[in-house]
């Protein structure tokens, strides 16, 4: 099938007919549609599905100095950990006509640098970061931008900009005195190579901030030598965890996906969970809930943290004041059969 030519395709003077409206109306409800009525806007969007019309972007962003683009670079899509986080912002910024150009960096600050250099080319009008470690250069390209930069997933001592998220230092020693105020006394760590892990190292940092605090013992830390936990390293944790710490009555694994893994190994190993070890997890994911593996867990909205992520970038783009840039959305320690 040929391609239509230039000269085929729809223009907004088609749009603004088959809607009934001015050209500027359209134009308005594409670039600012919290200044168009709502019924306007249905009408419009309307007749841009029905003629199938592809808006200029690039023409509009010459225009109004606005691409109506949000960088988003999270950590990883090899896993679901920061999908609701991406679902959360992608929901508030279309409601206000913004599109996501989503890039991974697989936890590297130096992958992490390359993107925000590509992102930056493309004239975004804000950048949303799933982590708050950064090279010096990114640090710079990002300050000199002069767009609004959210930081998510943790709460930096230093935010660039904005940020929402949580502590995650808090979180591992609030489950630590969980799992003490249930009896368990040699509670030890299990997650991945610290010094690639910037997170489960603060929760690392909990963790061993809680047992010096209820007087529980020494650390008993596992590292296993990976980037990123997941579900087929269960046998990995259980193997060094048995080898480190045979004595361990609890483990609380870096991430729920871990803790699954584990527990698995162990059933496969006859070892009674939680009768011979207690296990928990991070993340609250849909293998740790009831309907899964029932695991004990310290659950975080990853969709809240997009919302208010967004909800932010939109108040900076509207000129508004931002009476709280960084937003501590705390967490919850949930309780299940695995502890």
């Amino acid at each position: 099938m040929a391609m239509a030519s230039r000269s085929d395709r729809r223009r907004m003077e088609d749009v603004a007919r088959r809607a009934g409206v001015s050209q500027m109306t359209v134009s308005r409800a594409l670039r600012t549609p919290d200044k168009v009525a709502p019924a306007t806007r249905a009408r419009v969007a309307r007749a841009i599905a029905e003629l199938d019309y592809v808006p200029d972007l690039m023409a509009g962003a010459l225009a109004t100095r606005r691409s109506r683009l949000v960088a988003v670079i999270v950590s990883t899509l090899e896993n679901s950990i920061f999908a609701a986080t991406v679902e959360g912002l992608t929901k508030v910024l279309r409601e206000e006509g913004y599109a996501v150009l989503l890039g991974a960096s697989g936890y590297s600050p130096e992958v992490e640098e390359q993107l925000v250099r590509a992102a930056l080319g493309r004239r975004p009008d804000g950048i949303v970061l799933t982590s708050d470690l950064h090279t010096a250069t990114a640090r710079r390209l990002l300050r000199a931008s002069g767009i609004p930069v959210v930081e998510t997933w943790e709460l930096p001592e230093q935010p660039l900009d904005l940020a929402a998220g949580f502590s995650n230092r808090d979180a591992g020693a609030a489950m630590v005195r969980m799992l003490h105020a249930c009896g368990y006394r040699r509670i030890a760590f299990v997650g991945t190579a610290m010094e690639d892990d910037r997170r489960g190292r603060m929760r690392f940092e909990g963790y061993r901030a809680a047992l010096a605090e209820l007087n529980a013992g020494p650390p008993r830390e596992v590292a296993l030598p990976i980037a990123v936990a997941g579900i087929t390293d269960g046998p990995l944790a259980l193997q060094a965890l048995r080898a480190a710490h045979p004595d361990a009555d609890a483990a609380f694994c870096v991430v729920d996906s871990l803790a699954a893994g584990l527990i698995l190994a162990c059933r496969r190993h006859e070892l009674a969970v939680p009768g011979q070890l207690a296990v928990a997890g991070f993340g609250d994911f849909a293998i740790a809930q009831p309907d899964g593996l029932d695991i004990t867990t310290v659950r975080v909205s990853g969709r809240a943290i997009g919302t208010h992520a967004g909800e932010l970038l939109l108040s900076r783009l509207r000129g508004e004041e931002v009476d709280q840039p960084v937003r501590d959305l705390g967490f919850s320690i949930i309780r299940r059969s695995s502890a």
